[in-house]
């Protein structure tokens, strides 16, 4: 399965496992890499700079031919952090970083200097020829079936809109479960494909057995819209408690949200209350049970090790 994506990181098959808050590990990065596929964690996973280069260091440690590591950066004032990720990751070296949630120029500036490649979310073509032109080596189009935070365009319409339109690599994002799933998003010209919800239920995963299990019992129809994680529209399964507390921002925020001045603060505290409640879903158990997946879902039958599902997704 060659591709400009299996190209650009020396990969045997097209397929990034995404980078996901809480979940992806470097467990489940190494046995991607095993299967002859990319794997990208968030560097928002390691609360100092210190574990994250311990995990960089771990990762180049486990690198094997065939497979190739990187990580997912938060790229706008948010995250505090985001400096000294960039530094560590160039000092320590990796093979990829994705961006999400801001300008890649500074990234894409430093990362390029030491030789490491950046691919950048977009969900339309107007950011997509942006970071073209700011000199990114793929665009990964994020569309309405991904998890999380998803883009507005089905996967049809965008990769093959940003693939008519760029001249860098097309990375589809969402909707992607099994074989007949990448079989498609590659006949619509994209090189490769970044798979996130799948590997939840990995064994390899750092979350509950609930949560794992969730994605099992759960299908495509019982993802949802929330405004309660982070103030922005966000896929979550539908389990009673989200049903309970519902998926609205409530009347306060909303009225909050109207203050150009309060805006930004309102946002802050709902990002931090959010992630909390989701950090305590996937890592403890509780009643609380926000838990964030896509619909590919839909082709999760069991709690498999990481080389099992990207095995179904070749084959």
């Amino acid at each position: 399965m060659t591709t400009k994506l299996t190209e650009l990181l020396n990969i045997k098959y097209p397929i990034i496992q995404a980078p996901m808050f809480l979940v992806s590990n470097v467990a489940m990065v190494t046995e991607a890499m095993r299967a002859g596929i990319a794997g990208c964690i968030p560097a928002l996973n390691y609360r100092t700079l210190e574990e994250l280069r311990a995990a960089i260091q771990e990762l180049k440690a486990n690198k094997v031919e065939g497979g190739s590591f990187g990580f997912n950066l938060i790229v706008n004032k948010s995250n505090i952090k985001y400096k000294g990720q960039l530094e560590v990751l160039c000092e320590e070296g990796c093979d990829f970083i994705i961006t999400s949630l801001g300008s890649p120029e500074e990234t894409i500036r430093q990362a390029h200097a030491v030789g490491i490649k950046v691919f950048c979310d977009v969900t339309d073509l107007k950011f997509a020829k942006k970071v073209e032109g700011l000199g990114a080596d793929a665009a990964i189009a994020v569309n309405n079936e991904a998890g999380g935070h998803r883009g507005n365009l089905s996967p049809q319409e965008l990769t093959s809109l940003l693939n008519k339109e760029l001249n860098i690599p097309v990375i589809s994002a969402g909707g992607v479960g099994c074989k007949a799933d990448i079989d498609k998003m590659l006949s619509y010209g994209a090189a490769g494909v970044s798979v996130g919800s799948p590997f939840i239920a990995s064994v390899e995963a750092g979350v509950t057995d609930e949560y794992k299990q969730a994605c099992v019992d759960y299908g495509a129809e019982d993802i949802i819209m929330t405004e309660r994680i982070s103030g922005t529209p966000c896929t979550v399964i539908n389990t009673p408690y989200v049903q309970k507390i519902g998926t609205k921002a409530t009347w306060l925020e909303n009225l909050l949200n109207k203050n150009r001045k309060l805006k930004k603060w309102v946002k802050m505290v709902r990002f931090s209350i959010g992630m909390k409640a989701t950090e305590k879903a996937a890592k403890k158990a509780t009643y609380k049970t926000v838990w964030v997946a896509g619909p590919s879902i839909e082709h999760t039958k069991a709690i498999l090790p990481v080389k099992d599902i990207v095995a179904k997704l070749i084959n």
